[in-house]
């Protein structure tokens, strides 16, 4: 790839969303629904091994199989999306706290990504009013009323912190705040767009310390709340790092995704070789702090061997017949293995080619990684594929549109911010 030379000066570039690309995004929506159709016919009819394999684990009570595994589905992409949605903010949070200059040019790409915090709060709020007995075990009539046949006193001993009012009121204050400040930084990008000056990006970075720290706290806790208290019995002081370091390498990797599309079909002509093997350090490095929290929390209570803490990896490691050995070494293979293999030389973080493998592999991965964490618990032994993937392609194609309607509102490169040249002039 070209260097650009010094003289070149930042120009504004407008994306323009062509009705190819809609077409692409709309066919992605439809295979998705055609998938899910298909799931619930094969759930419905036992169709395949598969069926007749999870057959053998007796359903509990409450909904249907079938609508069960899709209420559990839009939980588990939705909640995927939503968390890289945020990282959007978090990336263009840190870059301004810490005054990079490097990362102005993709700035435009992750201010978009925040698009489906509404759209994704809404179907969060929807899904566990309606859903939550099929997703929580501690939703449950009975299960925190003593004398009841269902009365579980290790569930009762959290109720303080698990009751339905308490567990909304979190939600919506997570999701409040996420929005909140991603629309004041958007804000006040887009007025300095109009208006210039510097006051916009002192602004800018007063805001992103608040929400940074903000964030750290709502981030552990929105993972104890929507994901850790699926397997209610268990706990691990440890989860909210886990979940934060697979949305946020998540995150890295959808926005160098949607960069090098960008710069593949003649948009951001000043993105270079050197953002991207600084885009592909983040993957690197982030895949390897994933790696460390995920055999940290593994080591300790494999060491520890406590069956209040071992039982959720024998589930996964083993347990419902083996139905997820499979796949949890496939999340260890292709969040790990496969991206430090890949992205390991400078050479191959500055090739387009291996980077889009490289960050296809890691959302794959880490779509799985949330599968692994949520199936288990809501699932047991019943659990598919079909459903699941046709939900995330109706959620994946519906982003696409909603983001790229977003990069289109604005120009992709920000003119006023004060770090513009030495971005478009990057070296490393």
């Amino acid at each position: 790839m070209a260097t650009l030379t010094q003289q070149e000066s930042a120009t504004a570039e407008r994306l323009v969303v062509t009705d190819g690309a809609r077409k692409i995004f709309l066919t992605i929506i439809i295979a998705g629904v055609v998938l899910l159709v298909a799931g619930v016919l094969a759930a419905i009819f036992h169709w395949g091994a598969a069926s007749e394999a999870t057959g053998t684990v007796a359903h509990q009570a409450g909904s249907p199989l079938w609508l069960k595994r899709i209420i559990v589905s839009l939980w588990h992409s939705n909640l995927f999306i939503l968390g890289i949605s945020a990282v959007g903010t978090v990336f263009v949070a840190i870059n301004y706290v810490a005054y990079a200059g490097w990362s102005v040019i993709v700035k435009r790409i992750a201010e978009a990504f925040s698009v489906w915090l509404i759209p994704g709060a809404i179907i969060m709020f929807v899904v566990f009013l309606l859903g939550r007995h099929d997703i929580f075990d501690w939703t449950r009539e009975g299960v925190m009323t003593k004398g009841s046949a269902t009365y579980d006193r290790i569930i009762a001993g959290k109720s303080g912190f698990l009751s339905t009012p308490f567990y909304l009121i979190r939600m919506v204050s997570y999701l409040v705040i996420w929005w909140a400040f991603s629309w004041k930084l958007r804000k006040l990008s887009l007025e300095e767009d109009l208006n210039g000056g510097t006051q916009y990006f002192h602004t800018s970075v007063t805001t992103a310390a608040l929400f940074l720290v903000l964030y750290a706290v709502t981030s552990s806790m929105s993972a104890w709340d929507w994901i850790m208290s699926v397997d209610v019995h268990w706990f691990s002081t440890m989860f909210g790092w886990y979940v934060f370091a697979s949305w946020w390498v998540s995150g890295i990797a959808g926005i160098t995704l949607t960069a090098i599309f960008l710069k593949q079909n003649g948009y951001l002509r000043f993105l270079n070789a050197n953002h991207l093997h600084d885009l592909g350090k983040l993957m690197f490095g982030f895949s390897i702090f994933w790696t460390y929290v995920w055999f940290s929390q593994f080591m300790l209570i494999w060491y520890a061997n406590l069956p209040e803490e071992a039982v959720y990896f024998n589930q996964r490691l083993g347990g419902f017949n083996g139905q997820y050995t499979a796949i949890f070494f496939f999340n260890i293979v292709i969040n790990f293995f496969f991206p430090f293999l890949a992205l390991m030389t400078r050479d191959a973080k500055r090739q387009m080619i291996v980077l889009k493998i490289a960050c296809i592999a890691i959302l794959v991965g880490h779509w799985s990684d949330f599968y692994l964490m949520l199936m288990p618990g809501t699932m047991r032994g019943e659990n598919g594929f079909l459903i699941e993937i046709g939900v995330a392609a109706i959620f994946l194609g519906s982003f696409l549109l909603l983001m790229t309607r977003r990069l289109s509102e604005a120009s992709l490169i920000p003119m006023n911010h004060p770090f513009v040249e030495e971005s478009i002039h990057h070296t490393t």
